[in-house]
């Protein structure tokens, strides 16, 4: 491989985040503190399920369920972070909305709100794209490539860098509907983030059966633009609610 082919690995798990970053956070410093502090919440989470995990890890053996409880047992956390998260943002919300009140400044509008959980989800994709993808680029930088014995028709680092990007998706839009249920008392949208995250983690297993990318990666996608669908359907009905009021 070449300098170029290893950029547009990295291009193609984290471009359109760095395009959302540029164009919407970076505009906003607590929006940028909000991905910032997201990335942090995740990256805790990854660091007690290694120390969880540790003394099973790695895996000798074939069968795939000690992978699916592997997964379940981290969506498991990572959703109960997702709740604290928002519990802290609400606290923190109702601190700023007291002191606009005290300075007589408007309150957060759902505009802001939905940028800030926005923000959320892209710290969390973000942060799972530089740890599962761009950690792995490093070789890809030199003269050859790889493939895996699993995938041997699409290049190992092309294949990390695809399945990023759908992650990040997933994480992203994931966080707004999150919140968005949280808020509304909505027990769909509460209940299908975890589905949601759950099954993009369990369609990952079928990477394991050879030849199993070409039927996975589609599955993953399908989880992804469902995901991106609802999310706008969800904003698009919340802010048309709003601006009739």
């Amino acid at each position: 491989m070449t300098v170029a082919a290893g950029i547009g690995y990295a291009l193609l798990a984290l471009g359109p985040s760095l395009s959302l970053f540029v164009s919407v956070i970076s505009k906003k410093p607590f929006l940028i503190l909000t991905v910032l502090s997201s990335t942090l919440v995740w990256l805790i989470s990854l660091i007690v399920l290694s120390g969880v995990w540790r003394g099973f890890l790695p895996l000798k053996t074939t069968i795939w369920w000690p992978f699916g409880i592997l997964i379940l047992t981290s969506v498991a956390f990572q959703e109960g972070l997702r709740v604290l998260f928002w519990k802290v943002y609400k606290r923190l919300e109702d601190i700023l909305d007291a002191f606009a009140d005290r300075v007589s400044k408007p309150h957060l509008s759902l505009t802001d709100k939905m940028q800030i959980a926005l923000a959320g989800g892209l710290g969390h994709g973000m942060a799972h794209a530089v740890f599962f993808c761009l950690s792995l680029l490093t070789p890809a930088f030199g003269p050859a490539t790889y493939f895996s014995d699993r995938c041997s028709q699409i290049p190992f680092f092309l294949l990390s860098a695809i399945i990023a990007l759908a992650f990040v998706t997933i994480h992203t839009f994931s966080m707004v509907i999150a919140f968005n249920g949280y808020a509304e008392g909505n027990k769909v949208d509460q209940y299908s983030v975890p589905i949601v995250h759950l099954a993009a983690g369990m369609v990952t297993l079928i990477n394991l059966a050879p030849g199993g990318c070409i039927v996975g990666i589609p599955l993953l996608y399908f989880i992804a633009m469902l995901t991106l669908f609802h999310c706008g359907k969800m904003a698009w009905r919340r802010l048309t609610e709003n601006q009739s009021r």
